[in-house]
């Protein structure tokens, strides 16, 4: 196992406000931006959803997006090593979530965003939508949806940064101004990390080197019209090991060998005009963006993969009030997208899509969401897509209650409809694959609202799925459609407890039966996962101590050697332990231990995983 100690890290920022001007407020509850065409409230959201905040990151010392996501309810997150990480919602495949910074997708149209060295520096929050969301996001959204929004500055001047050094580093710097009209927010990041032998042989470190740029800012240019944009860039070079086919045993399978390497550039950006009329009842808005992805491994050529959308938006308040405090919201919108991939240079896909939403607060707590999608598709056949949701309260007691249903959709990647390499051949009659969701569960507050407790049932029908074959008779592999449905059934469990005035306690657990068309279970879905997370602050809150504990059983995959068959893989569990003291006002002293216990575990056949790591650092704020 690989034993790292980080020496020291040292996190400066310095903040200062200036008090904003008068201006119209509406009070609202905790807002979920990726809820649907335009922000929701959380209280009136239907669907399922989990929220991550910087502060929560920062509380369990967490550098990367990947093992942020491992605390939330309804994922499963599993990796070839640390720089090919995969999320899976609900049971859907990887390339049923869509992942997105700002807004933006990542992966360029094409299959699947692998998570690898993806950072949390300047990041604001973490949304991560359970359940289909292809009404609001087309394809590639089925399963759910996980939205990173940077940090965007409040109003005055905010800069900071942060270094940590050690067994490679992690830097970064942020500066936003910002006043009653817009702003402009800069984030910089580097992420160095010398990584461990995926193979488990104690060979070469495979390593990971990322830097990254956010640039965004928005401009009220009247008291009605306001622009913005954001862009986004990131380069990326990471190690990996070859693999070994003939292998009869797991630890024969992942080979270390140095030279393996890859190159990751992924730039992404939009623009946007927001017009407002009849006093904020009616608002147009106009946004076009556009993300390019290009990955080439061992000096190779790359591959290119394009997106390019523009989308109108209309929204109107139905009851006569602004769309920002209206009990009855209408979107409609009107879509068009456009990929392409250079592993076909002759193809490209194009869909032009309407959509609409209804968003209404009725009387007596109750909520209701709509929506309605129509693609119209140049490529594969047109689709119909629908999403309903409601949550009720109720009233003195706080318990509230929420469902929802909806369809979603996925196009093949060019890879399963042009393949021509790895012993696998492509197909072009491939069709889209197709889920159909249902959730409901209860949210219950108790001990005077110290705790909160939510039981979620989901289920849902795949039909069309894409799975690869072999063909003895030619010795290559190709994609076709399940006949039959296969099916994704569990319960989800949160749990969040004010125990004592100072210590915050968190549990979250997923229960997930996943079976493909022919009954046989799918790989990379553990059956159990439980997180549970503690917080106890000490010294009149000047410090804090937060342990994580993750148990992971029933977790099957595939074995690309010996037999070839699909196997248990061994259960685990993890413990890892951050803590943060105030030495001064301004300068806090901070470390984390993961992998507490040096746990030996994998979440793919043949691949290991990071041994026990320490961190050790100051971060100081003025």
């Amino acid at each position: 196992m690989t034993r790292t100690i980080y020496l020291a890290s040292v996190a400066i920022s310095a903040i200062s406000a200036n008090t904003a001007l008068a201006q119209t407020t509406y009070e609202l509850d905790e807002i979920v931006i990726s809820g649907g065409f335009t922000p929701v409230e959380e209280q009136r959201y239907g669907q399922s959803v989990s929220v991550l905040t910087a502060q929560d990151i920062e509380n369990r010392g967490i550098l990367t997006v990947q093992d942020a996501l491992r605390a939330v309810p309804g994922l499963a997150v599993s990796g070839s090593g640390d720089n090919f990480t995969q999320v899976r919602i609900r049971g859907g495949e990887a390339n049923h979530t869509l992942i997105m910074v700002d807004g933006v997708q990542l992966s360029a149209g094409d299959s699947e965003y692998i998570l690898s060295g993806l950072d949390t520096a300047n990041i604001e929050r973490i949304e991560v939508l359970r359940g289909p969301q292809s009404v609001f996001y087309g394809s590639n959204a089925s399963a759910g949806v996980v939205n990173i929004i940077t940090k965007q500055g409040g109003i005055g001047l905010e800069y900071g940064g942060s270094v940590e050094l050690g067994d490679g580093y992690a830097a970064s710097a942020r500066f936003s101004l910002r006043t009653d009209r817009g702003g402009l927010a800069l984030g910089v990041s580097r992420l160095a990390d010398d990584g461990y032998d995926f193979s488990g042989s104690n060979g070469e470190p495979d390593g990971t080197r990322r830097s990254t740029v956010n640039l965004t800012g928005d401009y009220d240019v009247t008291d009605r019209l306001k622009l913005g944009f954001t862009l986004r860039a990131s380069d990326e070079d990471y190690a990996y090991d070859d693999t070994n086919y003939m292998a009869r045993t797991a630890a024969e399978y992942v080979v270390d060998d140095p030279t393996q390497t890859s190159k990751r550039k992924e730039r992404s950006g939009s623009l946007f005009a927001q017009y407002e009329t009849l006093d904020g009842r009616l608002m147009h808005r106009l946004t076009f963006e556009g993300s390019d992805y290009e990955q080439s491994r061992n000096g190779g050529t790359p591959t290119k993969a394009k997106r390019s959308a523009a989308k109108y938006l209309l929204s109107y308040g139905l009851d006569g009030a602004a769309v920002v405090s209206t009990n009855h919201l209408l979107n409609v919108m009107a879509e068009w997208e456009q990929d392409s991939s250079s592993s076909n240079p002759e193809y490209e896909r194009q869909t032009n899509s309407v959509a609409m939403e209804y968003r209404g607060t009725l009387a007596n707590g109750l909520n209701l969401q709509a929506g309605l999608r129509y693609d119209d598709n140049k490529t594969f056949e047109n689709d119909m897509l629908w999403v309903l949701a409601g949550s009720y309260t109720f009233a003195g007691s706080g318990v509230r209650l929420h469902a929802s249903a909806g369809t979603g959709s996925v196009n093949p990647s060019y890879f399963e409809l042009f393949a021509d390499s790895y012993g696998y051949v492509g197909n072009t009659n491939l069709k889209p694959e197709k889920n159909q969701s249902i959730d409901f569960g209860v949210e219950v507050p108790f001990w005077n609202d110290r705790g909160l407790v939510d039981v979620t049932y989901f289920h849902t029908d795949l039909t069309d799925e894409i799975t690869s074959v072999f063909d003895p008779a030619t010795g290559t592999s190709t994609y076709v459609n399940e006949s039959d449905k296969s099916r994704r059934q569990g319960v989800e469990i949160t749990g969040s407890l004010q125990a004592t005035d100072t210590l915050d306690l968190q549990l979250s657990y997923t229960y997930l039966r996943a079976k493909n068309a022919d009954g046989s279970v799918e790989v990379r879905r553990p059956r159990h996962e439980v997180w549970l997370g503690a917080t106890q602050q000490f010294m009149q809150g000047r410090g804090s101590v937060t342990a994580d504990l993750r148990y992971v059983a029933g977790n099957y995959d595939s074995q690309f050697f010996g037999s070839y068959d699909v196997a248990e893989l061994p259960d685990y569990v993890t413990v890892d332990i951050a803590a943060q003291y105030d030495l001064t006002d301004t300068v806090q002293l901070t470390g984390r231990i993961s992998n507490l216990f040096d746990e030996d575990y994998s979440d793919v056949w043949g691949y290991a995983t990071r041994g026990r790591t320490a961190y050790i650092g100051l971060r100081a704020a003025f």
